[in-house]
Order: structure tokens, then sequence, then C-alpha cells
């Protein structure tokens, strides 16, 4: 069974509540477990973390190195944009990292159309809401067989 993981970035533990006609209504907790229900229909062992903190996320993405993890799908949120010390993080695994966005990041402020973590990336995925996330799990699944 391969091993994967889901990182929720800063201020998505506030999904469902903030900014509704942006990020919809449904609660991380609901999304998460649509998430769970998608890697449990691929065999997949999936675990999610959450949190506000730079540091935090770097320190989970560098213990999946250590787990042995076999896949990361991320959402950074606005680490995305300007977060190099995630950049070297995920550059720094051997494992594949998808990222995704709830949001079309492409149709939104300038400052949110540039990611500098999806070059060390697989891919992206944005703009289908909660949906974003299992069609991360998805990509990964056929990325790592």
């Amino acid at each position: 069974m391969k091993k994967i993981r889901v990182i929720h970035g800063p201020n998505l533990n506030f999904t469902g509540i903030r900014e509704k006609e942006i990020y919809g209504t449904e609660f991380i907790e609901d999304i998460d477990q649509r998430i769970l229900d998608t890697a449990r229909e691929l065999d997949m062992d999936l675990e999610i973390f959450q949190s506000n903190s730079e540091g935090e996320i770097i320190n989970y993405i560098q213990s999946c190195h250590y787990e042995g993890i076999d896949g990361v799908v991320v959402n950074l949120g606005a680490f995305t944009h300007y977060s190099y010390a995630l950049r070297d993080a995920i550059a720094s695994v051997s494992f594949p990292v998808i990222e995704i966005h709830m949001s079309n990041v492409a149709a939104r402020e300038e400052f949110r159309q540039s990611s500098v973590t999806a070059p060390v990336c697989v891919g992206q995925i944005s703009g289908f809401g909660a949906f974003s996330y299992v069609l991360g799990v998805h990509a990964l699944s056929e990325i790592i067989g």
C-alpha cells in the first residue's frame, strides 16, 4: 500500500468560514473526509496535516522523507507565492509533490498568479474547489503507480 500525505497550509483550517465565494462553504473536516475516502478507494495509506506555520510545514515535509512516504499533495496557500524555504524543502525530497489550489489562481490577483513552489513540484492543479484535492490524490496515484 502506497503511503501519501496531504498538507494544508495557512488559513486552510478556516475553509468553509472565510471567503466562501472563493473557497466554498464546505468545512475542512468534510474536505478531509472526501480526501480520505478517495485514498481508501485507491488503496492508499493517507494522513492529513495542517499548519499555519511555515517552519512546521518544512519539518513535516522533511519527516515525510524519513518515513519513506511515496508522495505528497500540498496546498501551501499564500506561502506558494513567496516561500523559498518551502520551495527548497520540496526540492530536497525525492518523492513527487503535487501542488493544488482550490481557487483558480491564474484568474486572481497578480501576486497569486506566480508560484515559487510549482517549479519543484511534478504538477499543479487549481480552480476546482475542494475537488482539486481529489484530483491531486488521483494524479499522485497515477504517478507513483
